[in-house]
């Protein structure tokens, strides 16, 4: 194993863990918004993985698609060279590497890849340049701002300092392939394919903005290959080249690298806009020179715009929906790609600071490593091809991603139970998927469809309800309402969350004791039968979720229903499943000819106190008895945590093997494995690593929680999987979002809109505390310190607004200072906020 920085020492307080050598090969960092689609950037600084037409592309690379630069000092040689470390090992191929990546132009001898999602800086090292360089790429996001962070756009800065005694002249040009008309599938061995043609570069420029502008005549008009691209800079030193010699093999691109490499330029640049002929496409150059003087540092700014607005839907086989155009959101937001890429190059260095801002945010936390490189690694999934936004304005999502399609449509209720951070950094999103369920997915019998049908035409999928994801959406709907404290939204969606309890009456708790007993259909895609936790502890937390929401808005009686209801199962569950270690299930035994297949009974799931973790998120306070509960929690890890799989059997997937760590979904310490267990039990999966981990630290087991969360982060190290794609089935993966409740539980951040009231509580270092928050559509940074004995707090926001009227610290009573923004607060301080909120 190659020798790479780990993420289990708790006393580095940064996010950045540098990649280099073999911890570059698996490193795609995504460049995207949220619904775009997206691109990665390769831990070489290559370009890879063009996922923007409408679906995955995973590994599908656009043919002369990369950066370089030519150096030139005064009075030497002109030195070029791709900006792109050299190549990493297997170089083997039948046909040698693809020409269409150059492989045989020169390179960058190494690079060092540091990344806090949403920015990554690669820094390049080349004995022969005589100018140092370094790029940073990054996409706008702001939490809370879902318009600037949903800009189908990728952002790059290259640095460039002359640290040498000489002026030095310098280009720095970006290369791209007009693929206008690629259908995201078919591998590209060049400019020539028959899916090309007619396709064309326009040359722009206007005082602020020049580039080129990428279209075609081909694709129809509602084609999902039909669309724009742009190439484009703020900076107005420019040189381009319209296209390259339209050649046979590869005179094109070496009449493009001879050219460049002589002179520093890329004409001719006058050349008249001209289509390709059919079976071809053409690429397009745009070059930023500089002279540095000796000393001199300076920047070239580079803006990817694509603009491709047919989505349709090509996953369902439901006759109603199958093939129907559901548009992008981003789509009617700017006209084309060359209007979105003039919006970034306008707020570039805007843009620019903001992104800087979040990521010191994280990078400068109290909070250990593991914590804070799980967290910003997986926001990044709300920005990749998991996530759409349809033109409706409203978020749908897969499960994850296939190499080329979206996985498991569309909006999952169970696999999004676990998801957190779209909640927390983008609330209004949230809000409209909690519509699409409670407003068109429930039933007048109030049978929620668990997956969405799009687009939303009144038909829906045809399919048990699930009751783990029903329950938990239940939660999600309080989770919502506390984040904005609309009483009209939640006024819309309470006849959907009635029904939805009801029909837990009729069908999984028929004699209302608390206690599930009927068929449960979940999330490992089986139904679970008898009384269990798993979707039991969701259950409860339904019920006290209901609770708050009818005693909001005045339905006393069915808020005493919920809490008799709840109380009830409570006291049943607490004494029919807990074995004195962990809870268990109480399923039917396995009969003679192994029916029902498929259950736990006496194991030790690691999911037993799954709505437990997602009461403690959001207020609701204790489900179970917090002895039981935490002892629980002790026996997963002591059971189900492997230090080492080399020993582990299991004919399952395999996301984590050999001498790995990793946290199995059950184990059977005691004996009594059934025959055929519930699919997926020997498997390990990171977003219910990520749930449990946070559920021990809001219990006080922090070496355990920071132990489990580490061991995920040191299987996603760059040399073994990519630190930015947590596989479940398929890349990133929903549930891995549930590692944003890590920040919740190690900062004790709880938010009431409605109450007005926003609170922390500090697990650890509490004399000098910072953290990274976000609530309410708005985010900043919460810190508390101690000093010369006296007790210090601030809220420092950074984007987006509160109404509040008070503010809870973790810190003890006595004298105390708090600011908001540098000033003194008049809001009411509550002291001493240690206990979970509802506890």
């Amino acid at each position: 194993m190659p020798d790479i920085p780990s993420c289990d020492d708790n006393s580095n307080h940064t996010a950045l863990r540098p990649l280099q050598g073999a911890a570059l090969s698996q490193a795609r960092f995504p460049l995207g918004g949220i619904g775009t689609g997206m691109l990665s950037l390769g831990g070489r600084g290559n370009l890879t993985d063009w996922e923007i037409l409408n679906h995955p592309g995973k590994g599908k690379t656009l043919p002369y698609s990369f950066f370089a630069i030519l150096a030139r000092s005064e009075g030497e040689a002109p030195v070029a060279r791709v900006l792109e470390r050299a190549f990493l090992p297997p170089y083997s191929a039948g046909f040698g590497l693809p020409t269409a990546q150059v492989a045989g132009l020169p390179r960058m001898s190494e690079c060092t890849m540091e990344a806090t999602y949403p920015e990554a800086r690669i820094h390049f090292d080349s004995a022969d340049l005589p100018v140092q360089v370094e790029l940073r790429a990054f996409n706008p996001m702001v939490p809370g701002d879902a318009r600037t962070s949903g800009m189908p756009v990728a952002c790059f800065e290259w640095t460039v300092a002359n640290a040498a005694s000489k002026p030095a002249e310098v280009t720095v040009v970006f290369s791209l392939l007009n693929a206008i008309g690629w259908d995201g599938r078919t591998e590209l061995g060049g400019r020539h394919n028959k899916l090309f043609g007619r396709n064309l570069n326009l040359w722009r420029s206007s005082p602020n903005l020049r580039g080129i502008l990428f279209c075609s005549g081909k694709p129809p008009l509602d084609s999902p290959a039909f669309g724009t691209m742009a190439v484009a800079t703020p900076d107005a030193d420019v040189t381009w080249r319209l296209r390259w010699e339209r050649a046979g093999w590869w005179d094109d691109v070496q009449s493009f690298w001879d050219g460049f490499t002589s002179s520093g330029g890329l004409l001719p640049n006058d050349l008249l806009p001209s289509p390709s002929p059919d079976g071809q496409t053409d690429v397009g150059s745009l070059g930023i020179r500089m002279r540095l003087e000796p000393g001199e540092t300076r920047r070239a700014r580079f803006v990817l715009a694509w603009h491709f607005p047919n989505l349709v839907n090509t996953w369902n086989g439901e006759k109603a929906v199958a093939g129907c155009r559901l548009g992008n959101w981003y789509a009617l937001q700017w006209r084309d790609a060359w209007d979105a890429a003039r919006d970034a190059a306008a707020g570039f260095d805007l843009h620019g600071t903001q992104v800087r801002t979040l990521a010191r945010a994280f990078e400068d936390t109290t909070m250990p490593a593991a914590v804070v490189d799980a967290v910003s690694a997986n926001i990044s999934i709300l920005r990749t091809p998991t996530v759409l936004r349809t033109a409706d304005g409203r978020m749908n999502a897969f499960e994850g991603c296939g190499d080329l399609d979206g996985c498991c449509a569309m909006n999952c209720t169970h696999v999004w139970n676990y998801a957190q951070a779209a909640a927390w950094l983008y609330p209004e999103l949230e809000r409209g998927v909690r519509r699409t369920d409670f407003e068109h997915n429930t039933r007048p019998s109030g049978d929620m469809a668990f997956r969405t049908l799009l687009p939303l035409i009144g038909e829906l999928w045809a399919f048990k309800p699930a009751a783990d994801g029903q329950m938990g959406t239940v939660m999600k709907a309080w989770r919502e309402f506390q984040q904005c404290g609309d009483m009209a939204f939640l006024g819309d969606i309470w006849p959907g969350v009635r029904r939805a309890m009801e029909f837990a009456w009729q069908h999984w708790d028929a004699d209302a004791d608390g206690v599930m007993e009927g068929e449960q259909h979940n999330t490992y895609d089986i139904e679970f039968y008898g009384p269990n936790t798993m979707t039991g502890s969701l259950y409860l937390g339904a019920l006290r979720a209901a609770e708050e929401i009818a005693l909001v808005l005045g339905e006393t009686g069915f808020a005493q229903r919920c809490r008799g209801v709840f109380e009830a199962g409570s006291h049943k569950t607490s004494e029919l499943l807990f074995n004195g270690e962990y809870f268990v299930q109480k399923g039917p035994d396995e009969s003679a000819d192994g029916e029902p297949r498929y259950q736990y009974g006496p194991g030790c799931l690691a999911d037993q106190l799954l709505g437990q973790w997602f009461a403690h998120t959001i207020g609701l306070g204790y489900l179970l008895p917090k002895e039981q509960v935490r002892k629980a929690l002790s026996s997963i890890y002591r059971h189900n945590f492997k230090r080492s799989l080399a020993g582990h059997t299991s004919v399952q997937r395999v996301y984590a093997l050999n001498d790995e760590a990793g946290l199995l979904l059950c184990t059977w310490p005691n004996g009594g494995r059934p025959k055929y267990p519930f699919p997926y039990a020997d498997e390990v999966w990171t977003g219910i690593e990520y749930q449990v981990a946070a559920h021990m630290l809001y219990e006080g087991l922090m070496d355990e929680g920071l132990e489990l969360t580490a061991a995920v982060r040191d299987r996603h190290a760059g040399w073994n999987r990519n630190p930015w794609d947590e596989c479940e089935c398929g890349h990133h993966y929903a549930r891995a979002m549930s590692s944003y409740s890590l920040v919740l539980a190690m900062s004790g951040c709880a938010y009431d809109a409605h109450r007005g009231s926003l609170r922390f509580a500090p697990l650890a270092d509490r004399e000098d505390f910072r953290t990274f928050f976000a609530a309410g559509g708005a985010w900043g940074v919460y810190w508390q310190r101690l000093r010369d004995g006296a007790w210090e707090a601030g809220l420092d926001l950074h984007a987006g607004s509160l109404q509040l009227r008070r503010l809870g610290v973790g810190v003890p009573d006595g004298p105390l200072q708090v600011t908001m923004n540098g000033n003194r607060t008049m809001l009411t301080v509550l002291q001493g906020s240690v206990q979970l909120p509802g506890s």
